[in-house]
This record gives structure tokens, sequence and C-alpha cells, in this order.
């Protein structure tokens, strides 16, 4: 069982989900997409890779996605990010501008963030998968309530962490989150469609740095390898 990927306390704050009827019908949604011959992205084996790159106990920023990315060899389970060897797409190359007059960061070749998650970034999508080239497809077979529990988990079982809802989508998740105990930072989506509304200029980065600062944690070193 894929869920088994779960380790030490997010499996001990999720496993209650991975026993509800609308657990079940995720897993049979993904069983019918196999057995019809669809393609599923990220595979099985990196569907939870948020998770795993990023334990509950070490987690200091969540940044919240939507969809995994729905194009060939792009999406491998963690938000925003694309394995080595795959062109950034436009919503990452504008996360990096932001990034480069934010922070001074220099823009890698590539678009492999796994050493933010292994830093304490949870690069968590709403949607743990997506049907090849069908945005959203996967968006209405329960996956809300899984992530849902995921972000709720965070916000109930940590302190100080900064949560970032670029967009609306995101930024309906707001309810979930005790902004008492933590940092919510909203604005818009880094897309092309809505960057220059708002994205850029807005300095999340260095915000998520002094906050963390301010809570005693050491901040995020935002800069990635180069190649």
């Amino acid at each position: 069982m894929t869920t088994q990927r779960l380790n030490g306390r997010w499996h001990e704050v999720l496993q209650g989900e991975f026993t509800q009827p609308y657990f079940a019908k995720i897993e049979a949604a993904l069983a019918a997409a196999h057995a019809e011959g669809k393609t599923v992205y990220p595979t099985d084996a990196n569907r939870y890779a948020a998770f795993e790159a990023t334990p509950l106990e070490s987690v200091k920023v969540v940044i919240l996605g939507q969809d995994p990315y729905h194009g060939p060899g792009q999406a491998h389970g963690l938000s925003f990010s694309v394995l080595k060897g795959v062109t950034p797409p436009p919503s990452l190359k504008n996360i990096y501008k932001e990034l480069a007059t934010d922070v001074g960061f220099e823009i890698p070749s590539h678009g492999f963030l796994q050493s933010w998650a292994e830093q304490g970034v949870l690069l968590l999508n709403t949607s743990l998968s997506v049907e090849a080239a069908q945005a959203g497809s996967h968006a209405k077979i329960g996956w809300g309530r899984f992530t849902d529990a995921a972000i709720r988990a965070v916000s109930e079982n940590t302190s100080g962490v900064a949560f970032v809802l670029w967009g609306g989508h995101a930024q309906k998740k707001e309810a979930l989150i005790d902004g008492s105990r933590h940092l919510i930072l909203k604005g818009a989506h880094p897309s092309p469609l809505s960057a220059y509304r708002g994205f850029f200029g807005s300095k999340p980065f260095s915000q998520i740095n002094d906050y963390l600062a301010g809570q005693g944690k050491e901040p995020i070193n935002w800069q990635l390898p180069l190649d």
C-alpha cells in the first residue's frame, strides 16, 4: 500500500485518513485509471515524496501548490519542483525571478527543489495525482480531504511555521491554519497569468526568513545548486 511510505509522525497523525471511505475511493480511482491504460503523474513511488522529504517535526514552511504538473517527466511529488534535466515550468521560473530580486538568488539551470524540502519546506500539492495532459483531472477524487488533514496536522502539531498561500485556490485553505501560532503569507500566484498582479515584488522569501529567525529557527537557504 502506497501509504506505507508515510513514516514517523506523518503516519501517526494521518493514519486515521487511510481507513476512511473517501480514501478507498481515491485508491479505486487510481486503480481504474491504471486499468484503463491512462498515464498518471507522479508515479506511485513519488506520490508521497513531500512527506518523505520533510518529516512533520521538521516543517518550518509550507508552500501549497494545486495539481502536480501533468507533462511527461515533470511531477515527482514536490509542489513546483521538477527533476534535473526537465525545463523549469513558467511558475517556477517566476519564483526564481522573485527570489533573485528578494534575496539575491542566483538562478540555477534546473528546477529541482529537494534541498528546500530537506531544510523543512513542505512542498505540498493539494491533489497528489493527475492524468497526463489533463489539468485538474483528479481534483475531485478525494485528495482535498487528505491534504486538508495534512495542513491541519501541521497547524495543530507545530508552532512558528510560515504557510505560503499563493492564489485563490491555496488561500481557501487559510481556515485550516491557526493564525495565532503561525505566519500566513497570502499573495498572487506565480503563474504567468497572475504574477504581475502582486507576486513580483512581494518579497515572500525574506519575510519567511525574518519570521523564522524571530522564532529562533534557522532560516532557509533558498539558494539551490546551480547545476
